[in-house]
């Protein structure tokens, strides 16, 4: 009983470092709220993830594609804090960016994008079509989650809740011009629920994270002479007010882990999000009028299989299996993806160093204007990469 504790204590967390390099949609890293578990009055952790996706075309308009990969790399930050106040009550400040995206088209791509755009006629066709460049989005999470327990039987009961405040900072270079829509601040809560045996090393969670709603405002710079001149001679370089909405999902999340033998740990997890609710990001650019960036994403589902491992008292380490199911319908390429991942945590100076890497497959797909798309084009199976650490102490 006393070898499973004491290899328990070892695992504990471990598997949280065997990120998945692609999770579904837009979703990036989640706040850490394991520290309302972890022993310890006061417990700091903080670390990184860095992420390498290759995403690029096979074909673009049904011709063989020869631009680079259009996904950029990113890095996802993680830091929290916890204070036991009592035996039965815990919080922890958290900061992290819960999604976000980042892309660059090559010459092909934005061909096809203003081919696309003249054969669908209008004004932006006799100026030559408006393609995509480059956009990117990204989010800043800074939450509170507190957790109150009791004991129950064997083990102790857990209510969970807390608030977040998470911004949102999006911009997009087109032919005509720069767009940046900001959201400074917007509210959202998670509420959860877990029994726990820590003599045994079992956990069960369900954890509920709400849909958050933007409103965002910004600017427009134009950079496209031709537009100008259709305006009545606006310069290059003027810019209009711009603002947009749009929503990004709530999810549902049950973790699970036990103690399966003396120095084993089995976990898994399911996780919905509501991917549905993007739809379109809508916006309005003072002089241009309404527009709207398509997506059309349904929900999606994670579930993840894993083993760890204590070798001594102060090395133990994890492998993990993660499915990810593809949110896209067709206006863009969001397939399904198959995750392996490692890692390891040490005990190293006065706290626990965990390192890990992760390798995504990335599954075929395709998109067309038909859905919604741009243009038309499609992907082969392509790879992602992904390596963590991160560093706690706890006094």
């Amino acid at each position: 009983m006393n070898i499973i504790k004491k290899t328990a204590v070892c695992l504990l967390g471990t598997c949280a470092l065997v990120s998945a390099a692609n999770a579904g949609g837009f979703t990036r890293g989640e706040a850490d709220t394991d520290l309302l578990y972890e022993d310890g009055t006061f417990v700091v952790r903080g670390g990184a993830t860095y992420v390498s996706p290759h995403r690029d075309y096979d074909t673009i308009g049904g011709v063989s594609a020869t631009d680079d990969r259009y996904t950029e790399d990113y890095v996802i930050p993680s830091f929290a804090a916890k204070w036991r106040m009592s035996d039965n009550f815990s919080c922890v400040v958290s900061y992290t960016q819960p999604f976000g995206a980042k892309s660059s088209y090559g010459d092909e791509a934005q061909a096809a994008d203003r081919a696309a755009d003249i054969a669908a006629g209008g004004l932006t066709a006799l100026l030559g079509g408006n393609a995509v460049i480059t956009s990117e989005f990204t989010t800043d999470e800074f939450g509170g989650t507190c957790a109150a327990n009791v004991k129950a039987g064997p083990g102790d009961f857990y209510v969970i809740g807390g608030v977040f405040s998470q911004s949102f900072d999006y911009t997009e270079s087109k032919d005509f011009g720069t767009l940046n829509l900001k959201d400074d601040s917007a509210f959202g809560y998670r509420i959860g629920a877990a029994y726990e045996i820590k003599e045994y090393a079992f956990r069960a969670e369900l954890m509920y994270r709400s849909q958050v709603d933007h409103k965002a405002s910004g600017d427009f710079r134009l950079e496209s002479a031709l537009l100008g001149g259709a305006l009545g001679g606006v310069p290059v370089g003027a810019t209009f007010d711009s603002t947009g909405e749009g929503s990004l999902p709530q999810s549902l999340e049950l973790n699970l882990q036990s103690g399966i033998a003396p120095g084993w740990l089995a976990y898994g997890s399911v996780k919905w999000t509501d991917w549905s609710v993007l739809q379109t990001l809508n916006y309005t650019i003072d002089n241009l009028g309404p527009q709207e960036k398509n997506f059309f994403w349904k929900d999606g589902w994670t579930i993840t299989a894993g083993v760890g491992h204590s070798f001594t008292e102060n090395v133990s380490g994890a492998l993990q299996l993660t499915w990810d199911q593809g949110v896209g319908t067709g206006a863009d390429i969001m397939s399904d993806t198959w995750t392996l991942g490692a890692g390891t945590q040490i005990k190293a100076g006065p706290g626990v160093l965990r390192l890990g890497a992760a390798v995504t497959y990335l599954t075929s797909g395709s998109q067309s204007t038909a859905d919604g798309a741009d243009f038309d084009a499609t992907a082969n199976g392509d790879w992602a990469y992904a390596i963590n650490g991160s560093y706690k102490i706890a006094f």
